[in-house]
């Protein structure tokens, strides 16, 4: 789902003597079916190559050279919730020994930032992130919410979000600097000696969680492109909440229609917002400034995943039941293609070459 580093890599295997060329650009699309990621060459819409990704594939990040891409292999947020990331070498097509998380379980959601894979954990009600260097988590946070789904991490790290599903919220992650409390501490006597003060530099700025309520069922959502709304889509509500950032409040609910909400992403160009829905036949198109339904795009039985092309032609969206990624016009807002990438598609990502 989400935005998606920019990457290097796409493989592109040539017609005659299977010689390998390196493409600019590619799409990636799991396939939770076949277990299994796809590289779209989005210039003819056809596979390049498969590589295998364990069980129950989810989302697919990459790094930002392009090098490696990561799967969460789910399995829900229960008993049965697994802990392992895929990992791809995707200059060689080759799985790599996937990474244990141990008893963060439940990985889910996968952003790429600051040179760390982030990702949830929803059984642990937690995110984190690992060092591709060591393949090792360096980094836990929980903020006590159920089910914690999807992340979206500000590329200058000054701000982390995560959905929580269950919860009905969306995590606002800041760093704050702790202030030094004020007058003698709790129970002490009159003459005690006051409290230390911080140590030099001053204390280090810690990650703080803001909470916002969002509506029931919070799972799919995404940061506009100029960074001061997050738009939350609301599977069991049905709605679309619009929060503004600097506030951390709703400014605005909307009434979309959209029960079953799986995903939803801006367009590059921040006008409109697209939602998937498994329960429905069509994604839902949202203006930005109105914000208001503009138009349902039949797409067939239920949708999930949603990436979009950066150059802001095409939309992609996985049709998890009929087995095919639609391909949608952005400017026509309607469906001029579909792919086949393997059974029940979901996550992707796109790759473009530096």
């Amino acid at each position: 789902m989400r935005r998606i580093g920019f990457l290097l890599f796409a493989m592109v295997i040539a017609a005659s003597g299977g010689s390998a060329q390196t493409g600019k650009e590619s799409l990636l699309v799991l396939s939770k079916k076949d277990h299994t990621l796809a590289i779209i060459d989005p210039a003819t819409l056809k596979v390049v190559a498969k590589m295998p990704v364990g069980n129950d594939p989810h989302e697919v990040i990459a790094t930002a050279d392009g090098k490696f891409a990561y799967v969460s292999n789910y399995g829900g947020g229960g008993a049965g919730a697994l802990h392992t990331l895929a990992v791809l070498d995707l200059v060689n097509h080759q799985a790599l020994a996937p990474i244990d998380l141990g008893a963060l379980k439940g990985p889910h959601g996968l952003d790429f930032a600051g040179g760390k894979v982030w990702f949830t954990a929803e059984a642990a009600k937690v995110f984190g992130s690992v060092d591709p260097a060591s393949g090792k988590v360096d980094f836990v946070l929980g903020g006590g919410q159920n089910r914690t789904h999807m992340i979206y991490v500000m590329q200058d790290m000054s701000r982390i979000f995560t959905s929580n599903i269950q919860s009905g919220t969306v995590s606002i992650w800041e760093k704050v600097r702790p202030s030094l409390p004020s007058g003698p501490p709790p129970g002490a006597q009159g003459g005690a000696v006051p409290p230390p003060g911080p140590p030099p530099g001053g204390f280090a700025p810690e990650w703080t969680q803001f909470l916002v309520n969002v509506g029931a069922g919070s799972e799919g959502f995404d940061v506009s492109p100029d960074g001061k709304e997050l738009w939350a889509a609301n599977a069991q509500a049905g709605t679309v909440a619009v929060v503004n950032i600097a506030d951390k409040s709703v400014s605005r609910t909307i009434n979309a229609n959209v029960r079953g909400a799986n995903r939803l992403k801006f367009t590059p160009d921040g006008k409109l917002a697209f939602v998937s829905s498994l329960g429905g036949t069509d994604v839902t198109v949202l203006d930005a400034g109105l914000k208001e339904v503009v138009k349902r795009i039949p797409v067939g039985h239920g949708a999930a995943g949603i990436q979009m092309e950066p150059n802001g032609a095409r939309a992609f969206v996985a049709c998890t039941p009929d087995n095919y990624v639609a391909v949608i016009d952005l400017k026509t807002l309607a469906v001029t293609g579909k792919i086949d990438a393997g059974g029940n598609p979901d996550g992707m990502a796109w790759a473009v070459q530096k």
